[in-house]
């Protein structure tokens, strides 16, 4: 569909081809050769737009108009499904291939040898720390995660059966007003302590939205555990002083689901932190943002859905009778298939994997039972082949935080403590990306066009 738009005039500046040869790491002749032909039936006319990285610039189709008085045309891309708004080294997804890689390196390589504060400094700097820059970014870290006694109050103004994530997203937001200087987000050494602060302070805060939630006092973090071993404690430790040691093979599990989830390209939570950071607003509020848009069904809750499904289930008996339904149109699987992969997702095949340690500690799930065959049956049906769903990361990953003893509720608060780093990554990318400016998509007008009160 095409329709008029005034572009920013900032964007029709320079000539394309230009730009792409300065800037753009083409060969010259890649670059006058490589082309999309366009003719307007309106007019006859035929365009030549460049073609660098398999993409063209939204701005060159201006030149398409029937007259000198018009100003060009527009793309209409519901849910940006085929726009590519940024250029960006952090995350490489090939859907079809089921790979996913973070600055180069496989997901499952990483999810294997590297601790996550690795990971998260590997997605926010580009290379995976030295030895001594590990200690000076995992102390900072350590060193941030306590709040303000101030946040305390605030959480406890929150009702007891309040939703954790709409505390989180909440709480997070509130912390841009106990760090003003937080507003400065070209002062590189400010912007790297915002970094520390909320990396280290999500952890915190998201344990105590579930201890409010559950009517327990909040646990302070421990210095001597690590990242997802110091998560368990708040969540978990006994009121008082009782010794509270997480089994490291629980902790292992969280940190493996914490690198998974770290980042995932240009999704809908990324996008929200990209779109409001874009106004150079402070980082707290951007990432409040972003936990909101992770906090619908479709992105972070997506397998808390999977478990209610599996309980209502409730055996893998009725396994074929709900495969039946769902080829009839009648209820939803969840966590079968992606908008990205169109394979299996390599990250729920880390999780699958890593089920048998995970329930060797806590015992059997019989909801396992019955994911191990829905997808069984499902992956033997060309129903399901045919239109290539596959198990994603939340068809598994649920199961996993619920043996740790997570309540479904908490699931997308889990997920954005991990996806945090991938977030600030992706906003720091943003800021220092010089051919980013403040998001403005256009619209395509289908209202009224101009009309009048009636004076009677």
């Amino acid at each position: 569909m095409i329709a008029k738009e005034i572009f920013q005039s900032s964007l029709a500046v320079r000539d394309p081809i230009s730009f792409i040869r300065e800037n753009r790491p083409f060969e010259t002749s890649s670059v006058l050769t490589d082309s999309l032909s366009v003719k307007d039936n309106r007019t006859g006319k035929q365009y030549e737009i460049p073609i660098a990285e398999d993409a063209i610039r939204a701005a060159e189709l201006r030149k398409i108009k029937v007259s000198d008085s018009e100003l060009g045309v527009l793309s209409y891309d519901p849910s940006l499904a085929n726009t590519a708004s940024c250029r960006s080294k952090i995350t490489f997804i090939d859907g079809d291939a089921g790979i996913l890689r973070y600055r180069g390196y496989p997901i499952e390589e990483i999810a294997e040898k590297k601790e996550y504060l690795e990971v998260a400094y590997l997605l926010i700097n580009g290379e995976f720390p030295s030895k001594g820059e590990y200690e000076t970014w995992s102390k900072n870290i350590t060193y941030h995660t306590n709040v303000h006694e101030n946040v305390k109050k605030f959480m406890d103004g929150f009702h007891y059966d309040a939703h954790p994530m709409g505390m989180l997203v909440s709480s997070v937001a509130a912390l841009s007003t106990f760090y003003p200087d937080a507003k400065q987000i070209f002062q590189e050494q400010s912007r790297q302590l915002q970094i520390y602060r909320l990396v280290g302070k999500i952890p915190t805060l998201a344990a105590f939205a579930y201890r409010h939630s559950q009517g327990m006092p909040y646990n302070y973090p421990r210095n001597d555990l690590s990242y997802s071993e110091n998560f368990l404690s708040m969540m978990f430790r006994p009121p008082g002083y009782s010794p509270y040691h997480p089994d490291p093979v629980l902790a292992k599990a969280l940190n493996v689901l914490f690198i998974l989830h770290a980042d995932h390209e240009q999704n809908c939570s990324s996008t929200a932190m990209r779109v409001v950071g874009s106004s150079h607003v402070d980082p707290f509020s951007a990432a409040a943002a972003a936990i909101a848009g992770l906090y619908g069904p479709l992105h972070g809750g997506a397998n808390e859905e999977v478990v209610r499904m599996l309980e209502e289930i409730g055996s893998k008996e009725k396994v074929p009778e709900i495969i039946r339904q769902v080829k009839e149109g009648k209820r939803l699987l969840f966590g079968f298939g992606h908008r990205i992969y169109k394979n299996y997702d390599p990250r729920a095949q880390i999780i699958k994997k890593m089920a048998d340690n995970v329930f060797g500690v806590t015992g059997k799930n019989s909801l396992l039972e019955i994911a191990l065959e829905l997808e069984k049956t499902a992956l033997s049906d060309d129903y399901f082949i045919k239109r290539k769903l596959y198990p994603n990361v939340d068809f598994y990953s649920g199961l996993i935080y619920q043996a740790i003893g997570l309540p479904v509720e908490m699931f997308p608060v889990v997920f954005a403590i991990a996806r945090m780093s991938g977030w600030l990554a992706q906003w720091q990318e943003m800021l220092l990306d010089s051919e980013q400016k403040i998001a403005r998509p256009r619209q395509i007008y289908t209202g009224y066009a101009e009309r009048h009160i009636d004076s009677k």
